[in-house]
């Protein structure tokens, strides 16, 4: 009887061999020895059992991470790196898949096959975003409080395309554009001058008559 795994490896098997999806669930199906129903208990599209794998990587990931001793003493940057360091870390035994996967991918925005991964990412996001912002780790400005996630997010996709492009050892390029890019936007999420700028303005803004009743 097919599992949702045994799919999911039957699928990536077909489209590393031979460049593409197959031609119908029929096809694929009769191939793998089951009956076609069966592949539709688990997925309703091979578009689905992609989008499988990538939320069951970013899955394993949370799993993971979430377990090691220090991940409760972890700053809300701490929690950032570990996850992107580790996804991939664990992205590299499935590189052909990944690199098939994104570069069919056409147009702007979110590729359709991460959509149910951006989702889980964000919910990861916005936790540990809410606890830095909870300690005064990360600043709580308003308005844009909101789109930290959204920053995140564009640095997933900035390091996921960085990776398939690298070709240093290793992956080594990958994991200084991780160091790099996570602490910078980090960065931005920490009170800075600005912060106190914008405080000073509100302040004069609820004191707007004491410079009439200093005399200046």
């Amino acid at each position: 009887m097919a599992t949702t795994e045994s799919i999911q490896k039957a699928y990536i098997d077909f489209v590393l061999t031979e460049g593409g999806q197959p031609k119908s669930v029929y096809v694929f199906a009769k191939q793998n020895e089951m009956a076609e129903e069966e592949f539709y208990k688990h997925f309703g599209s091979f578009d689905a059992v992609e989008q499988s794998v990538w939320v069951d990587l970013v899955s394993k990931t949370l799993t993971e991470i979430r377990a090691q001793e220090v991940w409760a003493q972890y700053s809300a940057r701490e929690k950032g790196l570990s996850f992107f360091y580790s996804f991939f870390e664990l992205l590299k035994s499935n590189r052909s898949f990944a690199v098939y996967s994104i570069k069919k991918q056409r147009g702007f925005g979110t590729p359709k096959v991460l959509e149910p991964t951006k989702e889980l990412f964000e919910n990861f996001a916005e936790s540990i975003l809410a606890e830095g912002i909870e300690t005064s780790e990360l600043s709580d400005r308003k308005f844009f409080s909101k789109r930290y996630k959204d920053a995140l997010w564009v640095q997933f996709g900035f390091v996921l395309n960085f990776w398939i492009n690298d070709n240093s050892a290793g992956f080594e390029k990958t994991d200084e554009a991780i160091e790099k890019g996570l602490n910078v936007t980090f960065d931005l999420f920490q009170r800075s001058p600005i912060d106190n700028l914008f405080e000073y303005g509100k302040f004069l803004a609820k004191n707007g008559g004491l410079k009439e009743k200093m005399g200046f």
